[in-house]
């Protein structure tokens, strides 16, 4: 383990964090609510440690892939905490614990919220709250690659943080890391940039605009307001909003090649054709469910239907009604989104639709193999190329690990707090999938404020887990990874 690299990284880290800091620092300072003092106090801090730790260790900081798992793993423990201090020093959320869990949630882009009255919070903690979101969506770690020297390995880091999903589309840069870190970002924030635009023109205000345009590319659910989209009843944000969910739903990948002019390879993107159909078949029954009941009329029906389920299938968690009173219908398909997730290399979390891709194809030709054609070869194609088994395995144990996560965690969850099933199980969903709300005591119009400082800390947990896609945050609990 190459401790000088570790802490060489985790002083960039501690630096790029005092640094977006400020910005949030400056928008206290037009408004005025006696939060800029917490904010630059904690930037302070984060600059007072990181800076050591990057000029001590200079030299001779070169990653391993341990090395890299670990700083995943433990950066966004360390970044979570920092983040933290303002709403402590402040005392908007005077619990280490619950502040934890509120940046834990803002940057692996879940947006679960412990918060009752988010309304009161003064605006310069409100944009933190929502620059996480920022942050987070394209992996704060990868910001933090930027700004590390070529040659040091950051690719490594960009893998641990990254999604399995990738390994099996192969939808990767091939320039050198920097190139391609910068590349991402550009991509990322001309899409928070243009919805930020598009909102202002319709009359949200610029710094609403900014916070609801960070929570939705990232796919991420922080809103300054306690009813969160639904605040608005606004047809036009509703469909904006839709519409920039969908594409932080996107492999960015695909963005790129697309700029390129190579619309070929978006064509023949199977993912893409997937996560289309998903939507497409889910909105429409939602959709029609809503109609057909008279819970609404049909642009309407469309209008919320669309919305909730484009919300929960890329993870990003915004509501606009409470969907626990529409038809038990809706109710159910909503639980079946949760586990889906959009497309690998996007901002999105969940189990992603590659996975699904291929487990269904290896099922239908599992099957035909066995029954109708024995001699045949079994062979599941992305992208038109074949797949190795090692990554079929990998897909299948990928799903399997996360149901028996969702599964374990519900019982865990009810034995901690000793709250009802539904609420166990959902929040666990809500907290893996970095979905935000769920169901029952965590749904639409509730919060995380009421479950125990245990299982906050569980929940926190959980999250990490998702947002690292599992491996790169249960590797570190093998005795053999800690070994030379």
């Amino acid at each position: 383990m190459n401790f000088r690299a570790i802490a060489y990284v985790m002083g960039t880290l501690l630096l790029v964090t005092g640094g977006a800091l400020l910005v949030p620092a400056l928008v206290a300072l037009i408004y005025g609510e006696g939060d800029l003092v917490a904010l630059l106090i904690s930037a302070v801090i984060a600059g007072v440690i990181g800076l050591p730790l990057r000029l001590r260790f200079v030299r001779g900081t070169v990653l391993e892939t341990r090395d890299a798992i670990v700083i995943a793993a433990f950066g966004w423990i360390i970044i979570s905490a920092v983040s933290a201090l303002p709403f402590m020093i402040h005392g908007a959320i005077p619990s280490f614990t619950d502040a934890f869990f509120e940046m834990m949630s803002g940057f692996t882009t879940t947006g679960a919220t412990i918060l009752t009255d988010i309304e009161s919070v003064p605006h310069g903690l409100l944009f933190w709250r929502s620059e996480t979101h920022l942050l987070g969506g394209m992996g704060f770690l990868t910001l933090t690659i930027i700004f590390l020297p070529h040659g040091m390995g950051g690719l490594r880091i960009f893998r641990a943080e990254s999604s399995p999903g990738q390994v099996i589309t192969k939808e990767r840069f091939t320039a050198r890391n920097r190139d391609a870190i910068l590349y991402l970002w550009v991509i990322y924030l001309a899409l928070n940039a243009f919805q930020i635009v598009l909102m202002f023109l319709g009359g949200m205000s610029l710094f609403d605009s900014c916070c609801h345009a960070f929570g939705t590319v990232s796919t991420s659910g922080y809103s300054p307001y306690n009813s969160s989209i639904g605040h608005y009843n606004s047809a036009y944000f509703d469909w904006v909003i839709i519409v920039f969910m969908f594409l932080g739903g996107v492999t960015f990948m695909l963005y790129y090649h697309a700029f390129r002019g190579d619309w070929k390879t978006l064509r023949v993107n199977t993912e893409l054709r997937w996560y289309l159909g998903f939507m497409a078949v889910l909105c429409g029954s939602v959709t029609w469910i809503l109609w057909r009941d008279g819970t609404y009329d049909f642009p309407d029906a469309l209008r919320y239907g669309a919305f909730q389920v484009t919300s929960l299938l890329t993870t990003t968690g915004f509501t606009t009604a409470d969907y626990e009173l529409w038809p038990q219908a809706v109710q159910m398909i909503l639980v079946v989104v949760c586990f889906i997730g959009a497309c690998a290399g996007s901002t999105t979390s969940g189990i992603k639709v590659v996975h699904y891709v291929l487990i269904w194809k290896f099922m239908v030709g599992a099957i035909k193999k066995i029954f109708f054609q024995p001699l045949s070869v079994l062979s599941v194609r992305i992208n038109g190329h074949p797949v190795e088994k090692g990554v079929v395995y990998l897909a299948v144990c990928y799903f399997i690990v996360n149901v028996f996560m969702v599964l374990i965690g519900g019982c865990v969850m009810v034995l901690i707090d000793d709250i009802d099933a539904i609420t166990g199980m959902s929040s666990v969903i809500s907290a893996l999938m970095n979905i935000g709300p769920g169901f029952g005591a965590v749904g639409p119009s509730e919060n995380f404020a009421f479950i125990s400082d245990a299982g906050k800390w569980f929940l926190a947990w959980l999250m990490l887990v998702g947002r690292l896609e599992m491996f790169s945050a249960l590797v570190i609990f093998y005795p053999s990874f800690w070994r030379r």
